[in-house]
Parts: C-alpha cells; structure tokens; sequence
C-alpha cells in the first residue's frame, strides 16, 4: 500500500534486497489513494503497515467500497489506510500498522465513529501506545 511512486521502487528494492518476490506494479502512478492495485489480486493473510501519519493531501471518493465502517474525513488519512488495509485482509487474515497517537481518540468529521464500528466488528485486537 502505498502513497507516492517511490514508495512502490523502495518496496521493490527492499525485496530485492531480501531475496524476496512480490507483486508490485512497476512505473507510473501506483497511488492506493487513487487507483486500488490490489483489487485485482484478492485478498491476503497478512498485511504490515506503517502509513503517513495524519495525512490531509489525499484523494477521496465518498463512493469507494473501501468505506464499509465510514467515509474516512478528508483533512485526514488515517481511517482510510486503515479500512484499506481490512478490505484486503483474507477471512482469516491479520493486520498490524503503526498509526499517529491522535487516531486512538479524534472525534473529527466521523473518525470515532469508524474507530467504535471497527470494535463493534470485533476487528480490533489491542492497540498500544508509546510515550514520548
């Protein structure tokens, strides 16, 4: 999942590097905000993240599919990476991300309510968070 292209050489370079094969689409705009590459490709079991803390430069459609527990806020991106990633879990799958402190307790254009759906689906295991 990724935001800018150079993201997407990175990813391909750190799999490289690793000895590693993955499925990463090659030039041009491979932006998840805009264009979902992995619809196509079903689903996965397991998905680690580390997405761009509270970004508000993001594109949105109030339509997407994505959105099933709430069309995340504009201003900020954190509920949109965050239903990106459980769209394309497996039935089974599991993930784990890394998102700013804030998003634990924002309230802004809908956020709690999104973050009380994703309890009320059981999809929330723990959340942890790290002191200054």
């Amino acid at each position: 999942m990724e935001k800018t292209d150079e993201t997407g050489r990175l990813c391909r370079l750190n799999l490289a590097v690793h000895g590693l094969e993955g499925d990463i689409k090659h030039g041009g705009n491979i932006n998840s905000y805009y264009d979902d590459p992995h619809d196509a490709t079903g689903r996965f079991d397991f998905v680690l993240a580390n997405p761009p803390f509270n970004d508000s430069d993001w594109f949105r459609k109030d339509d997407d599919v994505r959105w099933q527990f709430g069309v995340p806020p504009k201003g900020n991106a954190n509920f949109a990476w965050v239903q990106h990633f459980i769209h394309h879990l497996a039935p089974q799958g599991m993930a784990g991300f890394v998102l700013a402190n804030g998003s634990m307790s924002s309230n802004q254009s809908g956020e709690g309510e999104i973050r009380q759906k994703l309890i009320e689906a059981d999809l929330v295991d723990c959340m942890v968070a790290l002191s200054s």
